[in-house]
């Protein structure tokens, strides 16, 4: 089956209740979709979902993890329709190359990496041409200092991207990526508080993105329209990629 009840395009959003996943769901949901959001914290999905269902939009909610395969194609296959995937979940802990344990690395990528494998290898399996795949990498890609295994889980999102494109293009499937920079968001916030102060005044406008501000390119890779657009990460960071600051 491939029509939702509603009728309407259907996307997932993975991290979608909290931050830049919360604010991609908002501005979906009043793009027309229905939108299915998915996160670990049930409480938090059900705020998210009744938060917006009270605005008379259509969302509905998984609490699942997104390492869950079974639990995430249960919850594709009980909408019926995939059209958009979007890959937001992410965690991040501040630490040097020399603090990082085996147990840390593998945690990184097992929710930052694999957390998007298994999203986007399942939708992609139920999307009809013209689907569409949007991943969340990192400014962080291109390096920095304190988070290696967050670097190296946010590179491999942009090389996931690209191969996935590569393979999906036959099928009209677009998958591009999202490179947001310094943005404030809980997952950022739980950084020292004089951390967090440094790391705006680095920023070109000495002020982080708003989730608002990232998941409006997010829309952007997620509309219908972006059928010609694959295997692409757009920087959106304020220019503090195009070099002159430290990342």
């Amino acid at each position: 089956m491939n029509t939702s009840a509603s009728g309407r395009e259907v996307a997932f959003v993975t991290g979608g209740a909290s931050g830049i996943g919360r604010a991609t769901v908002a501005r979906l949901a009043r793009d027309g979709f229905r939108v299915a959001v998915i996160d670990r914290n049930e409480k938090a999905v059900n705020d998210t979902v009744s938060t917006l269902q009270a605005e008379q939009l259509d969302v509905v909610g998984y609490a699942l993890d997104v390492t869950d395969r079974a639990g995430i194609a249960r919850a594709m296959d009980t909408e019926g329709r995939v059209d958009v995937v979007v890959c937001a979940t992410g965690v991040y802990k501040p630490r040097s190359f020399d603090e990082v344990t085996d147990e840390d690395f593998r945690h990184t990528l097992e929710v930052n990496l694999i957390g998007v494998f298994i999203p986007a290898q399942e939708g992609a399996r139920r999307m009809r041409e013209g689907g569409r795949i949007v991943t969340v990498s990192s400014r962080g890609a291109l390096g920095g200092l304190g988070f290696p295994d967050y670097v190296a889980s946010k590179a491999g999102v942009i090389g996931l991207t690209r191969a996935m494109a590569m393979e999906l293009r036959n099928k009209k499937i677009a998958v591009n990526s999202i490179a947001p920079g310094f943005t404030d968001t809980p997952m950022t916030r739980t950084m020292p508080p004089e951390q967090y102060a440094a790391a705006v005044e680095l920023e070109p406008g000495k002020a982080p993105a708003s989730p608002e501000d990232i998941a409006n390119a997010i829309a952007f890779f997620a509309s219908p329209g972006i059928r010609f657009v694959t295997g692409q990460t757009l920087f959106v960071d304020g220019g503090k990629s195009l070099g002159g600051l430290g990342i």
